[in-house]
């Protein structure tokens, strides 16, 4: 029997339920919705609204780039995603931030919280718990409250929609609550493939799963629409699988990291490409990809396709990012991990909270 067929060991690894958190996924966006209704925004001029700052880390700042990744085609004004104690220069009272902590207690961005307080910026809070919420608590400032218990980078769907539908609010985009549900209904359909009771010969997930195992990944997209898609990739590779992988867009990586791939006598077994495309991928970038393939496979280095699916761009973006997901799992079973603790994480948290 093939690992990834084995319920019930897949069952004893999983012990913090990650498989049910990456299965339930697609309804986050209408309860991520819903609670995003319910806030009441102060009487801002929106008008007087020149940039855009999303400030979080991990889990928490992913929505934030696959929102500005969705709407870099819509957004007429600048959107700038922070993961520092510190905002860039620009952040006046002219400024929309979104403080984006799933714990709430996130350091760093609970020091960029207080200096967009300090330089007047417009704030919304995003997140669950924590200092964050009790600031936005006791001083009244706009605040959607998530649902515990979940690892951030779980609670995609509650990083991404509300800055989403927020922005739309504001006028800077138009038709979403309806290109979320379409979304929604493609992921609940598409889901049911990668599913744990579909053998691996069947299950394009596990099958990759397998592939990827013991290799080191490295992702590559387009930039339009799904650099931050690779991304998510390469996080949920490292977080869940506990693995190494990295990722890159095109056209950028063709004008330095491309050359990299010469001198691999003593790892070119150990690597493992994935290109992730897109029907609407510019022509160009396109053209690239089939050359890019060529040049790795000549190096004798295995490169795998994967193309998104679904109707509008929204359901495109999340069908790889489902795929990704349910891939991080597999290759966490492969690995004999649970992939929900993150240990390594929460030991330099511990350490940092000894030097203040």
């Amino acid at each position: 029997m093939h690992p990834l067929d084995d319920l019930e060991k897949i069952k004893k690894i999983d012990q913090g339920g990650m498989y049910g958190r990456i299965y339930q996924f697609p309804s986050q966006f209408e309860d991520a919705l819903n609670r995003t209704k319910e806030i009441q925004l102060p009487d801002w001029d929106k008008s007087k609204i020149k940039n855009t700052v999303v400030t979080g880390l991990g889990g928490s700042a992913i929505g934030g780039d696959l929102v500005r990744s969705y709407l870099a085609e819509k957004l007429v004004i600048p959107f700038f995603i922070g993961r520092n104690y510190t905002l860039p220069n620009f952040v006046d009272s002219s400024s929309l931030v979104f403080v984006s902590s799933y714990s709430g207690n996130t350091e760093e961005t609970l020091s960029a919280f207080e200096d967009a307080s300090r330089r007047g910026a417009k704030i919304i809070c995003i997140t669950s718990n924590g200092k964050i919420e009790e600031i936005t608590s006791a001083e009244k400032i706009p605040c959607v409250h998530l649902p515990k218990g979940f690892q951030p980078r779980a609670a995609l769907g509650y990083s991404f929609v509300p800055i989403l539908v927020l922005l739309e609010r504001f006028g800077f985009s138009r038709g979403e609550e309806q290109n979320l549900k379409e979304a929604k209904d493609f992921l609940n359909e598409n889901r049911g493939k990668y599913r744990l009771e579909i053998e691996t010969e069947k299950n394009s997930a596990k099958k990759l799963a397998t592939k990827l195992h013991g290799k080191l990944p490295i992702i590559y997209a387009s930039c339009d629409h799904f650099d931050a898609v690779s991304t998510r990739w390469k996080g949920q590779f490292c977080e869940n699988a506990k693995m190494l992988a990295f990722n890159n867009v095109f056209p950028e990586f063709n004008h330095n990291e491309l050359v990299g791939w010469k001198v691999l006598s003593d790892y070119r077994d150990d690597l493992m490409v994935v290109i992730l495309k897109d029907k609407e991928d510019h022509p160009r970038i396109q053209k690239r990809m089939e050359i890019v393939k060529r040049i790795i496979e000549d190096q004798k280095v295995e490169v795998i396709e994967t193309e998104s699916g679904g109707e509008n761009l929204l359901s495109r973006m999340f069908s790889l990012i489902q795929l990704g997901d349910f891939t991080s799992f597999y290759l966490a079973v492969l690995n004999e991990e649970d992939p929900s603790p993150v240990r390594v994480i929460d030991y330099l948290k511990n350490e940092l909270a000894k030097k203040p």
